[in-house]
């Protein structure tokens, strides 16, 4: 299925799964720059929403909850994107608002979260770098899961390598990087690329740069 339709069974999975308050969160609080996120930037990287859970509850500090507007979660992983959008009433705050919600990702970090923010302009106007920004923070706990597929420790490191850079690599960076002769490393893009988990990402004869592949961004991710 394309974006259309994974997106609209992702909410609605969501909104039947809950009631009350949390139920009316996600009514009212996943509204355009939500949903913009999931298309110009989470989608093109995974095209799925799994491990993703919107306007997610959270206690507060306070002995509230708090609403996040995407958490990230899988074993020993808690991260929180936010999409903040610019209008009247962000200019219009308060500075109690102001200091509140700073203690509040505070506590959020303390809590063990990784807070990543986005503006709406970013998602909208310069949605690759957002894109990079997640694959790099989510590409931290890479490691564990590489270890447990069948590949080489070479191209693991390969692959650990393009997931840091958050963009296409080139063999000369990895001959740098790890070391290795230019024959190594040819070898070592080309078992990759039959694997797909890295596809060509620039030149049509000779290749001078790869990225991640499918098979990268769904099993492992």
């Amino acid at each position: 299925m394309g974006f259309e339709e994974e997106y609209q069974d992702f909410l609605n999975a969501h909104l039947q799964a809950r009631t009350g308050e949390r139920l009316r969160r996600l009514q009212e609080g996943h509204n355009e720059a939500e949903e913009l996120f999931l298309k110009q930037v989470w989608w093109p990287l995974f095209y799925h929403f799994r491990y993703l859970h919107p306007e997610y509850e959270v206690d507060d500090f306070k002995d509230g909850k708090r609403y996040l507007d995407f958490a990230y979660i899988r074993p020993a992983i808690r991260i929180c994107f936010e999409v903040d959008g610019y209008g009247p009433h962000l200019k219009n705050i308060s500075r109690w608002q102001f200091s509140d919600n700073l203690e509040r990702q505070n506590q959020l970090v303390i809590d063990g979260w990784t807070v990543i923010r986005f503006s709406f302009d970013q998602v909208k106007e310069k949605p690759r770098r957002c894109q990079q920004i997640v694959q790099q923070v989510i590409g931290r706990w890479m490691g564990d899961e590489l270890d447990q597929t069948p590949l080489s420790f070479v191209e693991k490191e390969v692959l650990r390598l393009a997931v840091r850079k958050g963009e296409a690599i080139s063999p000369t960076e990895v001959e740098k990087f790890l070391k290795l002769s230019d024959k190594t490393v040819k070898k070592v893009f080309s078992q990759l690329v039959d694997k797909r988990m890295l596809i060509p990402a620039s030149g049509i004869k000779r290749i001078r740069s790869y990225r991640l592949g499918e098979h990268v961004k769904s099993p492992i991710w």
